[in-house]
């Protein structure tokens, strides 16, 4: 039943949250409205791809949504206040992400602490740094290559849903058919054994936070490039959207179980729930609320699956 579910749950969780929304307002699946609903939830998506490689190898990162406002706006600055080409800019704010992720791994490798503390602290660095070079302000006068990607559309594709549909592909096949992917999932499913397997703990801690900062990154940029200034106050609570994204796409929060796939239907599931929200009028504050008690259920789900995959080992054993 919990392979049956990782598989097929998320997506009749999704079918079934769109034909709820549906019944209530129509406009819910109009064609304009679910090109909207792909643009807004790809930054989600994005993160919610990096956050998959964490979590499935046991861990958690927490600094997803202040990594995103550093490197949106270390790549705003690079591009106006330096005068970089769109590309430069790019690069430095990937690598801004890429060095967050690189904190956080060896703080968790070397310096041996848990890796929700360890993201924690990266958290409240990277949006310290994020304040202090912006004095909370955000940064405008963006050239317009930096911000194509972020607004522009191909056909009536959006763009940042290409970028995302184009990662989720690459991170499958590194997951599914590469080395690294059994290699991720065996870190998460039994760290004592993969480690008496060879494989180096620390080399794979760098590896998954690095992708997930390089995609935090990301994001920060295609928010940057849809808002046309990089805010330094965007990602409040992304790690918790993303979080809840790939547990809903049925990864376990324990690690070793889980797949891109489902992370895209979570993210969609994320979208219509949150589009469907706003289309009634639903309170802000209340929208936070429903995404907590969302979180709730797939955690408890997630933990019901737990139990059904340690008595499953336990039987094979």
């Amino acid at each position: 039943m919990a392979g049956k579910w990782q598989r097929f749950g998320s997506l009749a969780v999704l079918i079934v949250v769109v034909v709820l929304l549906a019944l209530v307002d129509r406009d819910v699946i109009d064609p304009k409205n679910v090109a909207n609903v792909l643009a807004q939830s790809t930054v989600l998506g994005v993160c919610a791809v990096g956050m998959t490689f964490v979590i499935l190898t046991g861990g958690i990162d927490l600094a997803v949504g202040s990594v995103m406002a550093l490197s949106g706006v270390v790549g705003a600055l690079a591009n106006t206040a330096m005068g970089l080409p769109w590309p430069l800019a790019w690069a430095l704010g990937l690598g801004a992400g890429m060095m967050a992720g690189a904190l956080s791994a060896a703080l968790i490798a070397w310096g041996r602490m848990l890796p929700f503390i360890a993201t924690l602290c990266v958290m409240a660095i990277a949006r310290g740094i994020t304040l202090l070079m912006t004095q909370g302000s955000p940064v405008s006068g963006l050239s317009p290559g930096f911000t194509h990607a972020g607004w522009a559309s191909w056909g009536a594709v959006p763009i940042t849903a290409l970028i995302f549909l184009l990662l989720a592909t690459v991170a499958w096949v590194v997951l599914a058919k590469t080395p690294l992917g059994p290699h991720v999932r065996a870190q998460g499913d039994n760290p004592e054994a993969a480690r008496l397997a060879g494989l180096s703990a620390p080399g794979l801690t760098f590896a998954v936070y690095m992708t997930s900062g390089f995609c935090a990154g990301l994001a920060g940029l295609l928010m940057a490039g849809r808002l046309w200034s990089a805010q330094p106050a965007i990602g409040t609570g992304m790690e918790l959207d993303a979080i809840s994204a790939v547990v809903l796409g049925g990864t376990s929060l324990f690690g070793g179980v889980g797949s891109i796939g489902g992370t895209v239907t979570g993210t969609l599931i994320m979208g219509f729930l949150d589009n469907g929200l706003r289309l009634q009028g639903v309170a802000s504050y209340v929208q936070i609320s429903i995404k907590g008690a969302v979180f709730v259920g797939a955690v408890i789900l997630d933990l019901a699956m737990k139990g059904h995959y340690s008595r499953r080992r336990s039987r094979d054993a």
